[in-house]
């Protein structure tokens, strides 16, 4: 675990924390075990989209575009945002949007779940559909990390390295960061 750095000082308020990362670095699960562990309530933003609209995300790719399945992610971490008691999975490509980025800033600690495209491309494989991955996983999830991983590093307080790692090991770890980062306050 390693604090990455970098982002204008976070201003948070009330009991929420916001797991990022690319597809496959395991928010979803990791980020139940994390609630669990808190006694909070979890929330997918991939799941929310699923919920508002009708339809999952590589539908809303597939049929309306990355930018419409991009603003619905949005639209979904707007909302999780005001919850209290709640950790939230955000959707992998939520950081490439200016104002998703600042809304993360605002309403919570946020820890990013580091992984290596290797690693990302082995969970994925066989994992169902993901969007944006297609036929060559390896090559388009490091064009995918090459182009978010600014973004993760600017948004995040803390990262975990999820290679080799169980879920269980990892929520550890984010619970370990998450209570360094309360104790610390906002700005630190």
């Amino acid at each position: 675990m390693s604090r990455p750095g970098g982002g204008a000082p976070p201003t948070w308020s009330g009991n929420r924390l916001f797991l990022v990362g690319m597809m496959g670095s395991g928010k979803t699960t990791v980020g139940r075990l994390v609630a669990t562990a808190l006694g909070w309530q979890h929330c997918d933003s991939d799941a929310m989209v699923e919920a508002r609209t009708g339809h999952t995300v590589v539908e809303l790719a597939r049929d309306v575009g990355e930018a419409a399945m991009h603003a619905e992610e949005a639209a979904a971490l707007r909302e999780a945002a005001v919850l209290d008691g709640v950790v939230v999975s955000v959707a992998g490509g939520a950081v490439l949007d200016p104002a998703s980025r600042s809304l993360l800033g605002a309403a919570g600690p946020v820890v990013w779940l580091r992984a290596r495209p290797d690693t990302l491309a082995t969970r994925v494989a066989g994992g169902g559909e993901r969007p944006l991955v297609g036929s060559d996983a390896v090559g388009r999830l490091r064009a995918l990390d090459a182009e978010r991983r600014p973004f993760y590093v600017a948004v995040s307080q803390a990262a975990v390295d999820v290679d080799g790692q169980e879920p269980e090991a990892v929520a550890h770890d984010v619970l370990l960061a998450f209570e360094r980062l309360r104790a610390a306050g906002p700005g630190s």
